[in-house]
């Protein structure tokens, strides 16, 4: 297939062109920062934002999609399952 928009800078709200299988760690970061994280099965998720900050979200719904620049998803205090990276 033919990348139509090739050769044109991608900016933070143009849509994801990759993505990977999150496996959730204390103190392994991301095979890539992501620009959103796919929640398959709903739960909580605990992460650590490109900034450094550790934050929490509660009660995700299974099927969302979380828009935010994460470089970890901690397996502590994560219960959420089938995530997946998009950047």
């Amino acid at each position: 297939m033919t990348e139509r928009y090739q050769g044109r800078a991608e900016d933070i709200a143009a849509p994801a062109r990759r993505g990977f299988a999150i496996t959730a760690s204390d103190v392994a970061d991301l095979a890539a920062e992501t620009r959103a994280v796919y929640i398959g099965s709903g739960g909580d998720l605990a992460v650590v934002l490109s900034s450094g900050d550790e934050v929490s979200f509660a009660g995700l719904t299974g099927g969302s999609l979380l828009p935010i620049r994460a470089r970890r998803i901690k397996s502590t205090g994560t219960t959420a399952t089938f995530l997946v990276g998009l950047y």
